[in-house]
């Protein structure tokens, strides 16, 4: 009995007491997350440039 008890109020509470976000919101932190993930995947690619020349020229240094 408590696991119906438990769905039945998980149900109300989604429905009538839960907030959802409009299209507008919605899209608007699409856009936000994606500008974020594209910024972040410059940043390491920046890295992993920067770190594939420093060994390049330690590796001709030293042999």
């Amino acid at each position: 009995m408590k696991i119906v008890t438990y769905f039945k109020e998980s149900y109300t509470e989604l429905v009538q007491k839960v907030t959802w976000p409009s299209i507008n919101q919605l899209s608007h932190s699409a856009v936000i997350v994606m500008v974020a993930s594209l910024l972040l995947a410059l940043v390491v690619l920046a890295m992993d440039l920067t770190f594939e020349n420093i060994m390049k020229a330690i590796y001709s240094i030293l042999y």
